[in-house]
């Protein structure tokens, strides 16, 4: 009977220490969470060596319009940091980010830091040529300025200079979270700057003999890439890639494709519209792809860089 009770007692205590053992291994596993992928290469570069990082989007999801699941709710909870711009860009975060501690969380597009390198809404349209023809169009016009993401531009991800004060922000978010890996997320931070100042120099002067090359895109999720780079959009198709655009918006476009005689239309992996190729159909514009979620890098401590030096090459194969 003792051996009994022994035995059982034995065993509860083998089990009470699996499941801390299990429960250790989920803290373990906990990691950086970020919205989209390429807020993912942004984190990677300063949490290699210290600790994961995960996206909570899938590939190929567009965070204008994506719906959480149970288990990314789950992810939500049990992240050591959050990483996502904001509730102007990923509105379906606002609420179960209500539920997470402020300090384990970042919207990057309400950092002191950021705020200033902020591009207004508006003037993403002062280059647009087709812009007058929003006011002839009721409904779509209406979607077009709701989908601005208020007063600013939420596209943070394609200047490379909101880049390095987002880096810099989860540097020192994590210093506070885990002080004992100071030396190297210094070293990760340190490195990364060094290489996106490298990086940025080689994509400018890619860039150079492009200046003034007209084009248009189908997703308006350019401008701070554009902006830095000096590269000449002449309009987009749509500002929420959900929304077709109007037949009005269409015409002048085309007119466009004529009048200004651009070199390329931009389609995206995610977006590969009919009507870009109606619209291009008879003219000498050239149709590329752009990639502004980089969905075939990988996420890594150098695929921040990886992931712009692959847009510049995108617009290079059709400007060129």
């Amino acid at each position: 009977m003792q051996q009994t009770a022994n035995t059982k007692w034995f065993n509860r205590m083998i089990l009470a220490g699996t499941l801390l053992t299990a429960g250790i291994a989920i803290n373990a596993s906990a990691a950086v969470l970020t919205s989209t992928k390429p807020l993912g290469f942004i984190a990677s570069a300063i949490t290699e060596g210290v600790m994961p990082v995960e996206v909570l989007l899938p590939d190929g999801a567009s965070p204008h319009d994506y719906a959480l699941r149970p288990s990314d709710v789950q992810k939500i909870r049990s992240a050591d940091l959050v990483v996502w711009i904001g509730p102007d860009m990923e509105a379906f975060l606002t609420k179960p980010l209500q539920q997470v501690n402020e300090k384990k969380q970042i919207p990057l597009a309400s950092l002191d830091s950021v705020k200033p390198l902020l591009l207004k809404g508006g003037e993403d349209d002062d280059h647009d040529a087709g812009h007058q023809e929003q006011h002839t169009d009721n409904a779509h016009n209406h979607d077009e300025h709701d989908h601005h993401h208020g007063d600013y531009n939420m596209h943070i991800w394609m200047s490379p200079d909101i880049a390095k004060q987002s880096a810099i922000a989860i540097h020192h978010k994590l210093l506070e979270l885990m002080p004992q890996n100071k030396d190297k997320l210094d070293a990760n931070l340190s490195q990364f700057e060094k290489q996106l100042e490298l990086t940025k120099e080689n994509i400018a002067n890619i860039m150079q003999p492009l200046r003034g090359k007209g084009y248009f895109v189908f997703h308006d999720a350019y401008n701070y890439f554009e902006k830095t780079f000096g590269l000449t959009q002449l309009g987009h198709f749509t500002i929420n890639p959900e929304i077709q655009p109007g037949a009005q918006r269409l015409h002048n476009i085309r007119t466009q494709l004529v009048e200004h005689k651009a070199v390329c239309v931009f389609a995206e992996p995610q977006f590969q519209p009919a009507v870009i190729n109606a619209v291009a159909q008879g003219t000498n514009v050239r149709i590329g792809t752009l990639d502004p979620l980089g969905s075939k890098v990988t996420l890594g401590k150098d695929s921040y860089v990886q992931f712009l030096t692959q847009l510049s090459q995108q617009f290079t194969s059709c400007l060129e």
